[in-house]
């Protein structure tokens, strides 16, 4: 009988699997970092063969130590440094280029056009972002246009992007036999493509970043039964779990601090400093300059299955509070 569940936790400087039993106490853990990669200034890639090889190397190492196989876990879920973006080959499996980090600030360009062209109001109704570095759209729009080779292979449907959890499901069911190449709506909601009225892709925001939309992951609920895939006998776990959970690390954050009604608020502190705010199901838009954050679950009833939808709006995100935590006790 499975008794326990896993989770991949993919964070801006390393990879950690843990294991938890069926009470929620941690039973397993193992992190790795990885690499920094910093071209020049503004610039913050990852190389997303290490993080695949890291987060690999952290779930065997995880279940070895515990005497644990694919067979003790009853499914297994991923949370993610988010924003970040990855456009790799779906026939090779090569990236075409680093992570872009969601530090990085090269797309500052692109985002200043956006609000002299009169689309950043747009964006701030649909997706509930201001155009900015930050996000995931203008990484990939970067790539398109700096890479040699990425716009026909994006045209011709063999280039794709996803933010690191899309990468590591892709890579975990199957990679180029047949991956899943799908995403949650928290991610999705930090690209700057989502509609949070209708939690899929806008063609009218994807037109902005010129963005072929065969390039793009199915968005699916943050949590689903029916599954983004099973992982395979040949990969790390050694056997076929089903993965179920898919969820941004601030969203994750505020599932794991409780913030299940509206009102209720949560503050972490990691390499960034995020609040998010549970606004319950209603977009409160209400015409202000806020970010607005997703999380979709959806559960099931009775021989049923029903949607269930909250979304959080997030209030600030200072990005440097660990580096700034560091350099204070250094001092």
């Amino acid at each position: 009988m499975a008794d326990f569940v896993g989770a991949v936790d993919q964070g801006t400087t390393s990879t950690r699997f843990m294991i938890f039993d069926h009470s929620g106490n941690e039973v397993g853990i193992h992190q790795l970092e990885h690499e920094q990669i910093l071209p020049q200034a503004g610039w913050v890639e990852h190389n997303p063969v290490e993080i695949w090889e890291r987060t690999s190397s952290v779930i065997r190492t995880a279940l070895n130590a515990q005497g644990l196989h694919a067979s003790d876990l009853a499914a297994l879920g991923i949370t993610n440094q988010r924003e970040t973006a990855v456009v790799w080959n779906r026939k090779t499996g090569r990236p075409y280029y680093n992570a872009i980090v969601w530090q990085d600030t090269r797309t500052d360009r692109i985002a200043s056009a956006l609000e002299r062209e009169g689309k950043g109001d747009v964006i701030r109704q649909k997706a509930g972002l201001p155009p900015a570095t930050y996000f995931s759209a203008g990484k990939v729009q970067w790539i398109l246009e700096n890479v040699d080779g990425v716009r026909e292979a994006a045209e011709a449907g063999d280039a794709v992007f996803g933010n690191t959890d899309t990468w590591l499901l892709w890579n975990l069911t199957g990679g180029t036999d047949g991956g899943s190449h799908v995403t949650d709506v928290t991610n999705a909601s930090r690209t700057m493509l989502m509609n949070l009225e209708t939690l899929d892709w806008d063609d009218e925001l994807i037109s902005f970043f010129n963005i072929p939309r065969q390039m793009l992951p199915e968005i699916r609920p943050s949590s689903d039964p029916n599954t983004y895939g099973e992982t395979l006998t040949s990969g790390p776990l050694g056997g076929q779990v089903p993965l179920t959970g898919d969820l941004g690390d601030q969203q994750a954050a505020t599932v794991g601090q409780v913030c299940f009604k509206p009102g209720e608020a949560k503050n972490t502190y990691g390499t960034g400093n995020f609040m998010l705010l549970n606004t319950g199901t209603e977009l409160p838009f209400e015409g202000r300059p806020a970010q607005h954050d997703v999380l979709q679950v959806r559960r099931r009833g009775p021989g049923v299955r029903t949607g269930g939808l909250d979304r959080v709006d997030r209030v600030g995100g200072p990005v440097a509070a660990g580096p700034t935590r560091h350099h204070l006790r250094c001092k």
